[in-house]
């Protein structure tokens, strides 16, 4: 059943993903991304990361999509807009890059030094306490400076956006 489940998601990730890019519509194209982050978050549950699964859902699907959706009705898209003149191009480097992705997932080992969470121990834990654990002990640094480059950046759009409403 959870083979079956997965196959359905990731059919449905695949064709909505792809329909995200082909389709000429800028709102069809994020409704289809909206069905598409939900069943991303369906895969997380069926690998037992449900917080992955609510951020997932309620970052992504909420917050982000709703982002797109002000950028496409503010930016007013027209249907000749919608595509450059070198299409053929980028259709055949991304076709480029695809082949050098699958040689590279073909051509390496994964396998690595096994991590102090174990899946019994996440189970006794559970998988918030572990993200916890895990990213305000061996990731506090990184962490850190992700959320000081965040604040920078609001800081600065913050200030530019001023600038741009005093100056008029």
């Amino acid at each position: 059943m959870t083979q079956l489940l997965f196959f359905y998601f990731a059919s449905v990730i695949i064709v909505t993903a792809i329909y995200v890019v082909a389709s000429r519509n800028p709102v069809y194209s994020a409704l289809s991304l909206l069905v598409m982050f939900f069943h991303v978050a369906g895969v997380y549950v069926l690998l037992n990361a449900e917080f992955i699964a609510a951020v997932q859902v309620i970052v992504y699907a909420g917050a982000i999509l709703v982002l797109y959706l002000f950028v496409v009705m503010l930016l007013n898209l027209r249907q000749e807009e919608r595509y450059h003149r070198h299409f053929a191009l980028g259709i055949f480097l991304g076709l480029v890059i695809l082949v050098e992705v699958i040689l590279a997932f073909t051509q390496s080992k994964f396998s690595g030094k096994p991590g102090d969470f174990t899946v019994e121990r996440i189970r006794e834990l559970g998988n918030t306490q572990a993200i916890g654990r895990t990213l305000y002990t061996t990731y506090l640094f990184p962490f850190e400076v992700a959320s000081v480059v965040l604040l920078v950046a609001m800081v600065g759009a913050i200030v530019l956006a001023k600038k741009g409403i005093i100056e008029k």
